[in-house]
């Protein structure tokens, strides 16, 4: 295994283990997130300075003021994601705004055909996309977009999971999706709530998955 992907010290796949059982502990029950998060290395998406919290249950920063997600919260989303996954299938597609540093598009990768990966700020696109190349993550495609409107060009998306916190999901986002499919979104101003929305024929239901805190959703690029 390179040894980025393996780690030393505090980077570890021991210590990776370590993150791994307490995510078990906290609920985290889905065989596939859990094999995810023992492969993926965290510690390579973020400053070497900071690579010796990496696997704490903590958020980080990544540069431009925004965060690496703690990692409950990721497996928490991408567990709720999947859960009409059977196991064995992948989705086609799922599109992912808010993409950050990358971490997450790399764990999303493990349960798509192709992920599309939506980030305002540009200088953590050229980052995440030289972090997902070292990993040789191919089927992940980030690109530097105001993720407000969705990304019209692979929808319909079978899933779509948004990083950051809205007052309520646009229906253009919604057009996005796939009859049947899910959609998970910190919602809320003041207090924000994690939602797994599941379109229906005529309906959109909704499922509070509990309490969160994420930086507000910002439209246009940078």
């Amino acid at each position: 295994m390179d040894s980025y992907k393996q780690g030393i010290g505090m980077t570890s796949l021991r210590t990776r283990e370590r993150m791994v059982a307490r995510l078990s502990d906290q609920g985290i029950t889905d065989i596939r997130v859990l094999e995810g998060f023992r492969l993926i290395p965290r510690h390579i998406f973020i400053d070497e300075a900071l690579s010796s919290r990496a696997y704490e249950d903590t958020a980080l920063p990544i540069g431009s003021g925004q965060t690496i997600s703690q990692p409950y919260i990721v497996a928490k989303k991408i567990q709720n994601l999947i859960s009409s996954l059977p196991q064995g299938n992948n989705f086609k597609n799922i599109l992912e705004i808010g993409s950050g540093c990358g971490y997450q598009s790399s764990l999303l990768s493990m349960f798509a055909e192709r992920v599309y990966g939506l980030e305002r700020i540009y200088t953590l696109v050229k980052k995440s996309s030289a972090t997902l190349r070292k990993l040789k993550i191919s089927n992940v495609s980030i690109i530097h977009a105001d993720g407000s409107s969705g990304y019209s060009k692979g929808a319909p998306y079978d899933a779509i999971i948004i990083s950051a916190a809205l007052a309520e999901v646009p229906d253009v986002i919604f057009e996005q999706l796939k009859k049947g499919g899910q959609l998970i979104a910190p919602v809320g101003e003041n207090e924000q709530r994690l939602i797994r929305f599941t379109k229906k024929i005529k309906t959109i239901e909704k499922e509070d998955i509990g309490s969160v805190h994420f930086v507000p959703f910002l439209k246009g690029v940078v």
